[in-house]
């Protein structure tokens, strides 16, 4: 896991140019130092592929996996050898394959969100190749932030399908994990808000679908994690929102009622704190192009919001900052 303070940490690795003999027993080792101490068996005899791409946020990993078939195992002599304690969440891309834990399978079908527990034995399982992304986080204080007991044993190996309420976090993890190589300021912003929304994720698996003024909480919180994934999306508007988030669209503008900051003033709120940060780490990109990264339709929008928002035009702000 990072260090709080640093930046992202990068680290792609794979089986190619390992010899085919040896390049499933190199893969186990590579999913063993990446994730927790596994054991893991191909499930064909054809040559055995696989990549890693690893993102070290300082609040969260992630790890994109594309790989042929496999069974993986974590047991309990494994579990005894070792003192890792962490929560992982498999977000599944492409393929299908199945988490089972505690006695549950959950399926995973592409969009769909399980989690599993290392302090435990579980099995993840693929016939053919697939691809996913896998959230992994310290398991204590994420079972704290989501007010679940320490054991765990009631969220795992549940699917969250794509068609429910936890695609829009598992949308927001899968952005944030293609968002570094092009984004990496806006990256690390949103990485801060990982931990809050994966405990939301928790919830949902632990069965709570909470009503009154916990479910607009939770909504509110599910629409906040779109936003800040989608904010660089020029189109993206109130209808937009309330279709990803599976919202009316008065049931979106509800959860802003009573708020100093109305659904449009979160958005262009958004969009400028993103530009703000990209203003200063990158100097050699004009005001319009930070502006058009940041989601503005043009560099007039651009300025209007940059001033109401900050007090200051986008270029004192870089000025500005130099100075200091």
């Amino acid at each position: 896991m990072g260090t709080p303070g640093a930046d992202a940490q990068v680290l792609t690795c794979s089986t190619a140019g390992v010899p085919p003999v040896e390049a499933f027993d190199h893969w186990r080792d590579l999913i063993s130092d990446t994730f927790v101490p596994l054991t893991a068996t191909p499930t064909s005899g054809r040559p055995f592929r696989g990549e890693l791409r690893v993102v070290t946020h300082p609040a969260v990993q992630l790890t994109e996996v594309r790989a042929a078939g496999q069974h993986v195992r974590r047991t309990r002599s494994l579990i005894a050898g070792s003192s890792e304690d962490y929560l992982l969440a498999s977000i599944q891309l492409g393929g299908r394959g199945r988490v089972e834990q505690d006695g549950r399978t959950a399926e995973l079908t592409p969009g769909a969100m399980s989690f599993y527990d290392s302090t435990r034995p579980y099995t993840l399982h693929f016939d053919d190749a697939f691809e996913q992304l896998v959230v992994q986080l310290p398991r204590r204080p994420l079972l704290a932030a989501a007010g679940i007991g320490d054991d765990a044993v009631h969220v795992t190996a549940i699917a969250l399908h794509a068609e429910g309420p936890g695609s829009v976090l598992a949308g927001f993890f899968a952005s944030l994990s293609l968002l570094h190589d092009r984004d990496p300021v806006g990256a690390r912003q949103l990485s801060a808000h990982a931990p809050g929304l994966l405990a939301s994720a928790l919830r949902l698996a632990a069965g709570d679908r909470p009503v009154g003024a916990d479910g607009a909480a939770l909504d509110r919180e599910r629409v906040l994690a779109h936003l800040r994934a989608h904010a660089a999306d020029p189109g993206l508007d109130a209808d937009a929102v309330a279709r990803a988030c599976h919202l009316s669209r008065r049931a979106l503008f509800r959860l802003f009622e009573g708020r100093a900051d109305s659904f449009a003033d979160t958005l262009r709120a958004l969009r400028v704190e993103r530009a703000a940060a990209l203003l200063v780490a990158r100097p050699d990109r004009s005001v319009a192009a930070v502006g058009t990264a940041c989601g503005f339709a043009g560099e007039a929008q651009f300025h209007r919001a940059f001033r109401a928002v900050t007090g200051r035009t986008p270029a004192e702000h870089r000025g500005g900052t130099r100075r200091q």
